[in-house]
């Protein structure tokens, strides 16, 4: 199996192409990855309140453990200031919760984009390498299987014209040369084909 032309021109379009969908694919990929570096900005007042309020809940934990030291009224102090820390966790979980769903939106964004970004480069590219791999396969065993060249020389023969250029046409013209079995025509008309393919003999 042959992944690239034999022929300069075709073989250099080839691996342009190549080259094209490897660009695209990772400049795909790069964008993807900055789109989601800017969606988990958002998350930063998710992460401001969860320190914010992780902080407050802590202090207010520590001042109403030194209230409930305090004689007589201790525990009167030390209720309203454990509700008020047991509020700054709350505020705290829902800051980690924002976060985690920034996260969550920014990663699904990012795998959306990259999938189908990736999809459509592979819809473009892969058709048509794939098309001309097989082609290439089924003329080349064409060409090693028995009266080959002459069906090679049949398609040269009936393909564009301008193929047909370079090629020496004996006396009463190529088609008349084929017809009556000239090898030399007939070797001529199949490496035109061949080239037509991308491919030599």
């Amino acid at each position: 199996m042959r992944l690239y032309a034999q022929t300069r021109a075709r073989r250099l379009r080839q691996v342009l192409a190549d080259l094209i969908a490897v660009v695209l694919i990772a400049a795909a990929v790069r964008i993807a990855l900055a789109v989601h570096d800017g969606i988990m900005v958002l998350a930063e007042p998710g992460r401001k309140l969860e320190d914010a309020s992780g902080s407050l809940a802590s202090g207010l934990d520590d001042a109403g453990n030194a209230a409930s030291n305090v004689p007589l009224v201790g525990g009167l102090l030390k209720k309203p200031l454990q509700s008020a820390a047991e509020a700054g966790n709350g505020l705290s979980d829902a800051g980690q919760s924002m976060q985690d769903w920034v996260g969550r939106v920014a990663d699904l964004t990012t795998f959306a984009l990259i999938v189908v970004s990736v999809a459509l480069v592979l819809a473009l590219w892969l058709p048509p390498r794939v098309r001309w791999i097989r082609r290439s396969a089924r003329i080349r065993g064409l060409l090693d299987a028995p009266g080959g060249d002459d069906l090679l020389a049949l398609r040269a023969l009936t393909g564009p014209l301008k193929d047909l250029a370079a090629v020496p046409v004996p006396a009463g013209g190529l088609a008349d040369a084929w017809r009556r079995g000239d090898e030399q025509a007939i070797r001529d008309l199949s490496r035109v084909a061949l080239r037509r393919a991308g491919l030599s003999a």
